[in-house]
């Protein structure tokens, strides 16, 4: 019995590192997004972090509409970052959890 509790409790620590290192890998992932017609362009990792905004200069004489295509383009950008966030590291967590019956929360 001591055997099998020690075998869990070691594929719950390779879970922690393999959730440790699907965060470090998703810096690394870029999402891209821009608005229709071309005038923003948003990249951010999977993390949401941002790493560019290019900002066509025709937004640039109005600042409402640059303003409202910021926050479209942004919160596209970050739900998209959220969905693939989330997926990736209940993939990297179910991977390494020991198969407990009930205990199915990733599916």
């Amino acid at each position: 019995m001591f055997g099998d509790i020690s075998g869990m409790m070691s594929k719950i620590k390779d879970a922690q590192k393999n959730v440790e290192a699907t965060k470090k890998r998703l810096n690394t992932v870029l999402i891209d997004e821009q608005t229709a017609n071309g005038s923003l362009k948003i990249t951010i990792t999977a993390n949401s972090d941002i790493k560019s905004i290019a900002i066509d200069e025709s937004l640039l004489s109005d600042k409402e509409e640059l303003e409202d295509y910021l926050i479209l383009t942004l919160n596209k950008a970050l739900k998209k970052a959220k969905e693939i966030n989330e997926h990736e590291l209940a993939v990297a967590a179910q991977d390494g959890m020991p198969n407990i019956p009930g205990m199915d929360m990733f599916k």
